[in-house]
């Protein structure tokens, strides 16, 4: 998968790997300020449970 991501980014390698940093950057946004906070209310991270 990498590879074939790889082989479809445009121009040379440091071009490439510019790209490829701006993608991952973009990911990590979408992630923690739209993916991240819907999933807040469902996961319960207060209510901790320990176990003898």
């Amino acid at each position: 998968m990498y590879a074939w991501l790889w082989r479809k980014l445009p121009g040379n390698t440091r071009t490439r790997v510019l790209t490829a940093a701006v993608l991952v950057a973009a990911v990590v946004a979408v992630l923690w300020y739209a993916v991240f906070p819907l999933m807040e209310p469902m996961v319960t991270l207060d209510e901790v449970t320990v176990r003898k």
